[in-house]
């Protein structure tokens, strides 16, 4: 399994992490994710690597900016 971390921009509830969760979840590979708008940490989990460009620009889809952590 393969995690990645992000650092995520602009999240401060719930709704936020709802927002970023469903366009994340629909990222081919990703089978899970955590996030928390407190910390600004997105953790996506994967059996192979996921594409760092296609889970940023769901983020961006979202209407949020994310980096690498």
């Amino acid at each position: 399994m393969s995690t990645s971390e992000y650092q995520v921009s602009g999240m401060s509830c719930g709704h936020c992490e709802v927002a970023i969760r469903e366009e994340v979840s629909r990222v081919p590979g990703v089978d899970g994710l955590d996030i928390s708008a407190q910390t600004g940490k997105l953790v996506v989990r994967g059996g192979a690597p996921v594409d760092d460009a296609a889970i940023l620009a769901a983020v961006d889809e979202a209407g949020y900016q994310a980096v690498r952590a």
